[in-house]
């Protein structure tokens, strides 16, 4: 599956009913990308979620990406994973996980070099614009985009992206948009999400 378009990861919130109903959302809007992040779950939530995810991700042919835990992963057979920096070496999970493999890149081309050496299938630069749900990370510049293309990796933006400013991103060389508030909190979630694919096609167009 290539990776292009909307990259939608998950709130969070206590109410596993509403998180997988805004899920489903995204989902019924095209989103093929679904990254499981919920810092304030207990454990118990954590695997509980992530199963249903999994299901729902089934039913739209969509793929689960679980953030920060490669146990949770494992556990649920997700199709993906995520690390940040300080979540276990990438080289170590590479060799005990087969799906797709994610890294946080940040600000640093070094580190989406060092990832691709040790075996990610993607990497992430971020924050690209200021963030409600990271307000102090570190800004990426949109030219790291340009610079990452000869690693030969899909590339994600993540960090403070909205419908307005997202096609710099695009034209930059981002493979995907990781979005969380811009998605989860618009009125109507698939039609959000229908509009950032469609940013996409529209570039095809164009080409």
């Amino acid at each position: 599956m290539a990776m292009r378009g909307l990259y939608a990861i998950t709130p969070d919130g206590a109410d596993s009913g509403r998180l997988l109903r805004l899920a489903e959302r995204a989902l019924e809007g095209g989103t093929r990308l679904l990254q499981y992040r919920n810092k304030s779950a207990t454990p118990a939530q954590r695997l509980a979620e992530a199963r249903a995810l999994m299901m729902l991700a089934a039913r739209y042919g969509a793929q689960l990406i679980i953030n920060d835990d490669l146990a949770l992963a494992l556990e649920v057979k997700a199709h993906g994973l995520h690390l940040g920096r300080e979540d276990g070496e990438l080289a170590a999970a590479r060799a005990s996980f087969p799906g797709l493999l994610g890294a946080s890149c940040y600000d640093r081309l070094d580190l989406a070099q060092r990832a691709a050496a040790a075996g990610a299938d993607y990497v992430a630069f971020g924050s690209v614009f200021p963030s409600q749900t990271k307000p102090g990370a570190i800004r990426a510049p949109l030219d790291l985009f340009a610079a990452a293309r000869p690693l030969g990796l899909p590339m994600v933006a993540i960090g403070g992206i909205t419908l307005a400013n997202a096609p710099q991103l695009v034209s930059a060389g981002a493979g995907c948009l990781a979005v969380i508030s811009s998605l989860f909190d618009a009125p109507d979630v698939a039609a959000a999400a229908r509009a950032f694919n469609q940013l996409y096609a529209q570039e095809a167009a164009v080409r």
